[in-house]
C-alpha cells in the first residue's frame, strides 16, 4: 500500500488491463487520474472507484493519437497541482492484415498511440521523477516485441520499441530512486483482437487467452518490487524464453500460423455471444 497519499496516471484505463490496474492501484489507496478518448466510459470507472475505495478519480478524456495531444495531458495534470508517482503507459491499438493491404492512416495511428506519446508522456514524467528522485513506470509491451510477427507488423514493431526503449532507460536509472518496470502479456480476454479486426485468427479463436485481471496483477506486483520486466502466464515465459534460441525465420512462420484465419472461428463466436461481455475500448492493449 501507499505509505502516503500517491497518485497513479493510467492511460486507456476505460477497460481492459487499464480498468484493473485502475482497481489495483485504488485499492492500495491511490488517487488515480484516468485517462482514456472515451469519456463516458472513463466517468463510469471513475465513479465506481470512488464508491469502491474512496479514493480520489480524476477524469481526462484524451486521444492521444492526435498530434500534441501527450504533451497536453502532461500540461493539464501540471495545472492540477498534482503529482504523478506511478505511470501506465498501457494505451495501445494493433491492426490485422498484411502490410501491402491494411491502410496506412490506421497504421500511422498505431504509431502514433503505441510509440510516440509514449516516449513523450515517459519523458515528461520521468523528467519530473528524475528530480525528485522517486517514481514509478509501468510500460505496456507485448510477448510480440520479442518476436517477428507476420500479419500485424507495424504493432508488433511498435511495441519492440517500447521493450527496446524501456530496457535502454532502466540502465539510464540504475544510479537512481526511479523504476521502470516492462510488462509483456500475451493474447488476452479483451477488445483488442476485435479493434484490430484479428477475431478470425487462430490465436484468438484456438488458444487459451489470458485473464486482464490476473495481467493487471502480475504487472502491478512487479512494478511494485521495481522489476524491471514480467511477462505474464508460464505459457508465455516459455514462449519468450524460446525466442532467444529459435531463429528469427521459425519464429515468423510460428506466429504467422496463429495470426491465420481460423477454421473454428464460428464455434469461438458461439461460446462468446453466451459467454460474458467482452471489453470494447479501443485503447486497451491486450497482446
Amino acid at each position: 500500500m501507499a505509505t502516503e497519499k500517491q497518485t497513479a496516471l493510467i492511460t486507456g484505463a476505460s477497460s481492459g488491463f487499464g480498468y484493473e490496474f485502475a482497481k489495483l492501484f485504488a485499492k492500495d489507496g491511490y488517487d488515480v487520474i484516468l485517462v482514456s478518448r472515451n469519456g463516458e466510459k472513463l466517468q463510469d470507472v471513475a465513479q465506481e472507484i470512488k464508491m469502491q475505495y474512496n479514493v480520489r478519480a480524476i477524469v481526462i478524456e484524451k486521444d492521444l493519437a492526435e498530434p500534441g495531444a501527450a504533451v497536453e495531458l502532461y500540461h493539464e495534470v501540471q495545472k492540477q497541482h498534482t503529482q504523478v508517482d506511478v505511470l501506465v503507459n498501457n494505451a495501445g491499438v494493433g491492426e490485422h492484415g498484411f502490410f501491402t493491404d491494411t491502410d496506412m492512416d490506421k497504421e500511422l495511428f498505431i504509431i502514433n498511440l503505441n510509440v510516440i506519446a509514449l516516449m513523450q508522456l515517459t519523458k515528461l514524467f520521468l523528467q519530473d521523477m528524475v528530480a525528485r528522485d522517486s517514481g514509478k513506470i509501468l510500460q505496456l509491451a507485448s510477448t510480440a516485441s520479442l518476436a517477428p510477427l507476420p500479419l500485424m507488423a507495424v504493432y508488433s514493431g511498435t511495441k519492440a520499441f517500447v521493450y527496446s526503449f524501456s530496457q535502454a532507460l532502466i540502465n539510464e536509472l540504475k544510479d537512481t530512486n526511479v523504476t521502470m518496470t516492462v510488462l509483456l502479456p500475451g493474447a488476452s480476454d479483451t477488445d483488442f483482437f476485435h479493434k484490430a479486426h484479428a477475431e478470425d485468427t487462430v490465436i484468438y479463436n484456438d488458444t487459451s487467452l489470458s485473464d486482464p485481471a490476473d495481467v493487471a496483477k502480475d504487472g502491478y506486483e512487479a512494478l511494485m518490487k521495481g522489476k524491471d520486466k514480467i511477462v505474464s502466464g508460464l505459457k508465455n515465459k516459455v514462449q519468450a524464453a524460446m525466442t532467444n534460441v529459435v531463429p528469427d525465420s521459425a519464429l515468423s512462420s510460428g506466429m504467422r500460423h496463429y495470426m491465420e484465419e481460423s477454421s473454428s472461428k464460428d464455434k469461438k463466436e458461439e461460446k462468446g455471444s453466451g459467454g460474458k461481455e467482452k471489453i470494447t475500448d479501443q485503447e486497451t492493449d491486450s497482446k
